[in-house]
């Protein structure tokens, strides 16, 4: 059996296992509690509870956030609750506890300071009507906190159970609590009644009359207006008896048994049960029940009061402290010769209800004396409240009794208790006692622990850094945590209403300079008159915080000349010269009614005052329910005033807007309060998750971005302006729709959420139904029987075979309806008649996005009864999806889970259930002919005559042939503003166009629940040969991203700019902005050539301008001939067309009206540097330099490619095949007659089929060459020679041949955007407005700002260290780095990539500091799929998502950028390649050859093959060592030692570490194995000795 050492672990574990609900208050979320620590275990190990159905729900709450509101919703749910918290809660929560005390609600309450507690926190509130429970020692703080909850069960009352921590500290460690025991305790009847009723008090504050109250007979009771509510037992349960415990609530009502019943003889029947109020004799009695029943069990005997020592005592102590057990053992060791060796100790277990007869009871009666000692340190009154309680009780009979003397008591340490003693007995005894003494020190020690610190989360320094940037020295924040303020304590400090004092106190004396300055400025006490005169245009502009600061200086400068005794005056207090921008900065428990008042008087007073308000709640269905919390909506409240500024920002949503507010905030004469929100569920949350999180909430309108300024309509404008532009429109559409709910929303504003949520619920469902319904009409006229088909589909694929089933079963007579699994109303599921089910698996094994609620809902139904329902389900997987044995689970598990739970409600299935595996010849297709055919024979319809020929499906090549040229549907989609979509082929054509439709994965969920239409948006991506933009262009790519996108611009890794979140209403203003800037859009994506990349080469700007020319030529001669997109994007209203290029024929010479197979992308590196990955392309060229230093020609590379489907060994990335040298006049030409080849050549029937790099494998490289010399006329010569060093970029400042300077900036993934901690967006576009030279984007998403002549470098450089550019200061690794955009925009991304890689380099580079490898290169890449954005298949150490969280891990890549790696690790999550990539890296450390790259040190030491070409990618991945996972033992000879270590440190890289050397005539080593994995042998401690004349078996 465990122990338990301390007094929380003791409090909260029985807390727990009492408890339905814990409430545990902490001091922030991310810091624990003395509790929350034991409570936070219990629940992750999902411990069960002895009252709780379940296990035990554990609620953390901040301690400043009204911690006592989350009490009353599961309490009065018929939930019992308990609460650990500090005792520093307890004064701000009287309001709560005056009515939480008629409740079974338990407060465990450690007493604070730890060291020196107060007292005065208990006596304070002990007339709120709980029941209090006092604890002294360890062993006591387990049994009373029993006793407690016991207690609660049987008097339906509050109790609140404190001890001092510290005080227990010094006792040894007790057992855990018996569980036999703590049943027999608790009134387990009682408990079950209770959770099985539900209160009907809603207030929170306001008295509604109840009352606890027990049930006796009716003739005893104690008339109590209005009847049981709420009862533990209810009455006349048999099993509690006339002791039942319940609560009365006073109402009007009568009790509902008088006089309604006929009236029986009284000799006949029993007597009925009434209810009586809860007596302070009832508490006793019960808390006497349950110590009797604890000492039976255990020995331990406790009671109302307590006495120790002789019973013939003639003097005695009643301690009320923490240090009983002190003064207890000194006076039980005490010598005969010291005063108080002969008295007793008396303390009180049960404080509150006060039973002071008892004391009579158990004091001897030759007691003559008693000191009462009172650890209180806040008195109200002259006489401690203990001291009064004890005098009433032992002089209120008018009898002689004892002498009674309060004594204060004060800190004591161990080794002053005995004079302490002295002193109090010295004093007692003496004739003339002095009351209230001092015994002890009046302070306690210096706390060393954060117990009353107040923290500022981590987190919520985002808005600080923001207030920071913008008004940086100006910026005061009055009531900042950790100021200096004159020994008051940050908790009073902290608050609005201190802060408010302070400002107005500091606004009045600045207000007494300026009229002090004004005065002085008409003075003649100068020494000359220029003083005078800028002293007096600085008055006239005191309040104008610009105009002010600006002056300042000045005037300084100039009284420091003057000498004059007024200037020195002046001079004295020159700080206030400076106009501050005066802040409040609060946290949401500023909205709960007991944090509110500071913000009412800021308000109320229409000061110059400004607030910032952080709220950290996540928008969650709990949340916005729990009306329990009656958090205040502080901008509604604020704007009610009339005279405030208001504005609700998200940093993570606007970063922008958030600036607006501020810079408006503080311009606004009068109060302003920002409610700036940061959700996070714990203070370690990642941003990642705050982002998310505020994505939700902001675009569900849980949190809407708004600024009010009512002094706006003055100048004819609009007091409100709302930011949240999605929600905008659907809010005045359903505004529009719905003018009643807008009424309402405005009368009740508190409403809005919950009107707008369960209205798109009902809009959701009927939706449902209308489908359901017209399907139904339109199949009433059809003969045959009718086949529901359900599907749940991510990619498209469940939903065309649903599709495509339901065509040959109408063919087949069948009355067929086809839908998602989500849009079905589920209630007609049990009228069905035949039904098939097909469902795609997604992730680790779950159902796709539209099938979800579906299933859940089917999984969890108690309802459903299929015994007349017949089903088939089919599920499409991939066996090979999850190599590892203990993930075989995932395959087809939506499908199988399915089948099995429609067998478990009745189902009787048709076919057995089909499973189709992407690894069979045919796919999914495989098993889907042999489980269709079972179908139509099982429902009747298998032998019908006359099938109709099936169309074929309409693939990508059906769509461009019949799109007019890319033209489709487009015009008209645009127009549609219906939807945020387009339709499935037009989104197939717009990618031709540059722009992707998308819609934001983080807001799927959230918004499918509110019935709305996915958040549907558009990327766009330019095309910009080189990746060369002007300052200007640069600057309006900016403001295109700030208007039109999300905020945020997107380098990507084919050097073009990247824009998303693009609605569609904004998609042709953007592609028209982009056409004034000069660029285009158009085959940035698509079938098509793509934008031509280049490498960046700062250091030689001639050879890079010659080398850039060829780009831009290559890329204008490939683009398509289409008049599409200027009819589309850039007409005018008038009809007339913006000019940049436009087109004059309609056909497309080069590609034709299908255009090519598929994607082509060409990119042209610079030796020595390939920057840009040469070999990953449809066509590399590799730039090769004349003698004169200027552009000869071009070696050119053909067939690279990127593109792979997971467990598809028929896809593999490739790199491109030499196939010779071009001279640079030639180069254009050569590679249109590559693609022409590709297009007349490539796979036009199989997508994944269809790259080049599949058209050059199946030919071979010297055919390939030969058509595209036979095509051009001409014979590629044999390449030049050339050498690689490096495919990363090089960062800092460089010079070039002209002297001209280029700094490489540092972008991580290419994002560029604004933050709290960084503002690059903001700085860039900055030095784009002084910038002369140009910008470049390099192939690795970094920017190099280029041309900087040395009369403009210093100021530019000063310039880069303002907004924070210039830091290039990071590991190789994180250097090295680059992440596709993958979450939440791109539709293919199976995991994160942008915005977790950056997290896992961080975790990462710990070990990279402590193996000397910070300014190490280790290429790594990380993709949300393997599609191959970001070229991982090139990388040294790449991850692939396979699943959110998991991804497939790749070692070996060439770090030139010439070889493809290969798969090591399929399926990992962070733990696990945490796990590997830490020992691997500190191994690479300790292991490398001289100059040896991390990718060739894998490879050399058999961590992985080497992957000699593309076709090979997929093989010799396992198999070398596959055999020796199997063996579990086998033998070593001389000389296969290094064999054997290199075998197990490939299967063991993570556990395994080699110590020792490799001497094969003696080798000694030691292998450390910390885990099993992967189901192997675990190996121990191993030391063997190896000689070359024995041989030695290895793990027998």
């Amino acid at each position: 059996m465990g122990s338990i050492s301390t007094a929380g672990e003791a409090a909260a574990r029985i807390a727990y296992i009492c408890s339905d609900v814990i409430v545990s208050v902490q001091p922030s979320l991310a810091s624990d509690s003395e509790f929350s620590g034991f409570l936070k275990k219990y629940a992750s190990n999902k411990a069960p509870g002895v009252v709780a159905n379940g296990i035990p729900e554990v609620l953390p709450v901040r301690h400043n956030a009204d911690p006592l509101l989350s009490v009353y919703g599961p309490v009065r749910s018929g939930k019992l609750v308990s609460v650990t918290t500090s005792s520093s809660i307890l004064l701000r929560s009287i309001p709560h506890l005056y009515k939480l005390a008629q409740y079974p609600v338990v407060l465990h309450v450690s007493l604070h300071p730890s060291g020196y507690p107060d007292y005065s926190d208990i006596t304070s509130i002990r007339q709120s009507g709980f029941t209090f429970l006092q604890s002294e020692s360890l062993q006591e703080v387990q049994d009373i906190a029993l006793t407690a909850h016991a207690l609660a069960i049987k008097s339906g009352k509050g109790v609140i159970h404190f001890f001092g921590s510290a005080s227990v500290k010094q006792d040894g460690p007790i057992s855990f609590e018996s569980r036999e025991l703590v049943k027999s305790v608790l009134d387990l009847n009682a408990v079950r009644s209770f959770q099985r009723g539900k209160s009907t008090e809603t207030g929170i504050y306001a008295e509604d009359g109840r009352v606890a109250s027990v049930g006796v007979p009716r003739s005893q009771a104690v008339l109590v207006k209005g009847e049981p509510s709420g009862r533990v037992s209810p009455v006349g349960d048999k099993s509690a008896g006339v002791s039942t415990v319940g609560s009365a609530s006073g109402s009007s009502r009568r009790d509902s048994s008088v006089g309604s019943h006929p009236s029986e003889s009284s000799a006949t029947t029993v007597e009925s049960v009434a209810p009586r109020p809860i007596s302070s004799e009832d508490i006793y009695n019960f808390a006497t029940q349950i110590w009797t029943t604890v000492k039976e069990s255990t020995g331990r005997s406790y009671g109302a009061f307590e006495y120790s020592g002789p019973t013939d005592a003639d003097a005695a102590l009643f301690v009320f402290g923490a240090d009983t057990a002190m003064f207890g053992q000194e006076m039980d060791e005490a010598s005969p010769l010291e005063q108080y060796a002969n008295a007793g100790l008396l303390t009180a277990r049960l404080y509150r209800p006060w039973l002071g007869a008892k004391i009579s009871v158990i004091l001897p009666k030759t007691v003559q004396r008693l000191a009462v000692l009172e650890q209180v340190k806040r008195k109200t009154t002259k006489w401690g409240p203990l001291l009064l309680d004890i005098l009433m009780s032992l002089k209120a009979g008018g009898g002689a009794g004892p002498i009674i003397v309060g004594h204060q008591l004060g800190y004591i340490e161990k080794s002053t208790v005995r004079q302490a003693l002295r002193g109090i007995f010295q004093n007692l005894l003496s004739d003339a006692p002095i009351q209230n003494l001092q015994i002890g020190k009046a302070e306690g020690p210096e706390l060393s622990d954060e117990e009353t610190k107040l923290k500022q989360p981590s987190l919520e320094n985002a808005y600080l850094k923001i207030l920071d940037q913008v008004f940086g020295q100006r910026l005061y924040i009055a009531n900042r945590l950790g100021a200096n303020n004159a020994g008051i304590s940050s908790e009073i400090s902290s608050n609005p209403e201190f802060g408010f004092g302070s400002l107005l106190a500091r606004s009045s004396h600045r207000k007494r300079f300026v009229e002090e300055a004004q005065k002085t400025a008409k003075s003649a006490e100068f020494t000359t008159d220029v003083p005078r005169q800028w002293l007096s245009k600085w008055a006239l502009a005191a309040e104008d915080a610009e105009k002010a600061n600006d002056l300042a200086p000045e005037v300084i400068t100039r009284l420091s000349t003057d000498g004059s005794r007024v200037a020195t005056d002046m001079l004295s207090r020159k700080g206030l010269f400076f106009k501050e921008a005066q802040w409040l900065i609060g946290s949401d428990a500023w909205a709960y009614d007991l944090g509110n008042s500071g913000v009412h008087h800021v308000l109320a007073s229409g000061e110059n005052v400004n607030m910032l308000i952080i709220d950290s709640q996540p928008y969650s269905e709990r949340a916005a329910a729990d009306a329990s919390r009656r958090k205040k909506d502080i901008g509604l409240y604020a704007m009610n005033f009339g005279n405030a500024y208001v504005a609700s920002v998200a940093v993570y949503s606007s970063y922008t807007q958030v600036l607006q507010a501020l810079i408006e905030a503080e311009k606004f004469d009068g109060p302003s309060v920002v409610l700036a929100y940061l959700p996070y569920n714990q203070e370690a949350d990642s941003p990642l998750t705050v982002l998310q999180e505020t994505k939700k909430a902001v675009d569900l309108g849980y949190w809407p971005l708004y600024r009010w300024n009512p002094r706006r309509e003055e100048q004819g404008e609009e007091n409100f302006y709302l930011d949240s532009e999605r929600i905008k429109k659907e809010l005045q559409d359903f505004l529009r729709r719905d003018n009643y709910l807008s009424q309402v929303m405005k009368r009740n504003p508190e409403f809005s959420a919950n009107l707008s949520g369960s209205y798109g619920s009902e809009v959701r469902q009927l939706q449902k139904r209308k489908a359901k319904d017209a399907y139904g009409k339109l199949l009433e006229g059809l003969q045959g029987a009718p086949l529901t088909i359900l599907f749940a589909s991510d990619n498209g694929n469940a939903e065309n075979l649903a599709k495509r089933l339901g065509n040959r079963g109408k063919a087949r007579g069948l009355k067929t309806i086809v839908m998602a699994m989500d849009d079905y109303p589920l209630e007609d599921l049990n009228t069905e008649e035949n039904i098939a089910l097909i469902t795609s698996t997604a992730g680790q094994g779950e159902f796709p996005q539209n099938g979800r609620s579906f299933w859940e809902a089917v999984r969890n139904s108690t309802d459903i009864d299929l015994a007349t329902v017949n089903f088939a389900v089919f599920s499409l997987g991939d066996s090979h999806y999850w190599p590892r044995k203990e993930d075989k689970i995932y395959y087809n598990k939506p499908g199988k889970d399915l089948h099995t739970r429609l067998l478990a409600l009745g189902g009787k299935a048709l076919t057995e259930c089909g499973l189709g595996d992407d690894q069979d010849p045919d796919a999914y297709q495989t098993g889907y002919s042999e489980w269709e055919p079972k179908l139509w024979q099982a429902l009747g319809v298998a032998n019908v005559e006359g099938l109709p020929e099936e169309p074929p499906p309409i693939t990508n090549e059906d769509i461009k042939l019949a799109s007019n040229y890319l033209r489709g549907t487009i015009e008209e989609g645009l127009q549609d503003t219906s939807t945020g979509a387009i339709s499935a082929s037009d989104q197939q054509l717009t990618k031709f166009h540059g722009t992707y439709m998308q819609d934001d994965r983080d807001l799927r969920d959230e918004r499918k629940a509110q019935g709305l239409e996915p958040a549907y948006s558009f990327m766009i991506r330019c095309r910009l040969p080189g990746g060369v933009a002007t300052p200007k262009q640069w600057i309006q790519m900016d403001e295109i991203s700030t208007k039109l996108g999300n905020e945020t611009m997107k380098l990507t890794t084919r050097q073009t700019f990247q824009f998303h979140g693009v609605v569609k209403g904004k998609l042709r203003p953007a592609m028209q902005a982009i056409n004034r800037a000069l660029m285009t859009t158009i085959a940035a994506c698509g079938d098509v050539n793509r934008n031509v990349m280049c490498s960046s080469l700062p250091q030689h700007s001639q050879y890079h301008a010659d080398v850039h020319a060829v780009s831009k030529k290559i890329s204008d001669h490939l683009l398509p001939s289409t008049t599409a997109y200027h009819e589309i994007w850039l007409k005018e209203d008038d009809g007339k067309t913006q000019i940049a290029g436009d087109a004059v024929v309609d056909h497309e010479p080069l590609y034709g009206p299908t255009y090519l197979p598929r994607k082509f992308k060409i990119t042209i590196a610079i030796p020595p540097h390939n920057d840009t990955d040469v070999y990953a392309h449809d066509i590399g060229l590799i730039a090769i330099k004349g003698s004169n230093g200027r552009l000869e020609g071009f070696n050119v590379l053909a067939g690279g490619g990127m593109g792979v489907t997971h467990n598809n060994k028929k896809t593999y990335p490739r790199t491109g095949s030499m196939l010779g040298y071009v001279s640079a006049d030639k180069t254009h030409i050569a590679c249109e007659k590559i693609m022409l080849v590709q297009r007349d050549h490539g796979d036009r029937k199989n997508r994944k089929h269809a790259r080049l790099k599949y058209t050059m494998d199946d030919m071979g490289p010297d055919v390939f060459r030969s058509k595209v010399e036979d095509l051009w006329g001409e014979k590629f010569r044999d390449p030049k020679p050339f050498k690689f060093d490096s495919n990363i970029d090089t960062f800092g400042w460089q010079k070039d041949e002209n002297g001209k300077n280029h700094f490489t900036f540092f972008i991580e993934n290419g994002r560029i955007e604004d933050t709290a901690d960084f503002p690059m967006k903001t700085g860039l576009r900055e030095v784009a407005k002084v910038h002369k030279g140009e910008f470049r984007l390099t192939g690795n998403q970094h920017l190099i700002l280029s041309g900087i002549a040395d009369e403009d470098l210093a100021a530019m450089k000063n310039m880069l260290k303002k907004y924070k550019l210039d830091n290039t200061n990071f590991s190789g690794l994180r250097l090295s780095s680059s992440a596709c955009v993958a979450f939440p925009t791109c539709g293919l991304a199976m995991a994160e990539s942008e915005r977790y890689l950056p997290e896992l380099i961080t975790k990462l580079e710990g070990v990279i500091e402590e193996n000397g490898l910070r300014q190490e290169s280790i290429v790594m890449r990380m993709t949300g799929c393997p599609n191959g954005c970001a070229r991982p298949w090139l990388a040294e150490v790449a991850f692939v998502g396979k699943a959110y969280g998991a991804y497939n891990m790749y070692l070996g890549g060439g770090y030139h950028g010439q070889r493809l790696n290969k798969l090591y690790r399929s399926s990992i999550k962070e733990e696990e390649i945490l796990e590997i990539m830490k020992p691997l890296l500190k191994r690479y450390a300790i292991e490398r050859n001289e100059g040896e790259r991390f990718g060739d040190f894998c490879i050399r030491v058999g961590m992985i093959k080497p992957t000699t070409e593309g076709k090979t990618f997929h093989e010799d991945r396992l198999r070398k060592w596959s055999r020796m996972r199997k063996n579990r033992g086998f033998c070593i000879r001389s000389g296969a030692w290094d064999c054997i270590i290199e075998a197990l440190l490939w299967i063991y890289p993570h556990s395994c570490i080699y110590l020792g050397g490799r001497n094969r005539a003696s080798v000694y080593t030691q292998f450390y194995v910390v885990s099993e994995l992967r189901n192997y042998l675990t190996f121990a401690l191993v030391r063997e000795k190896v000689t070359s004349s024995h041989d030695r078996t290895f793990f027998p």
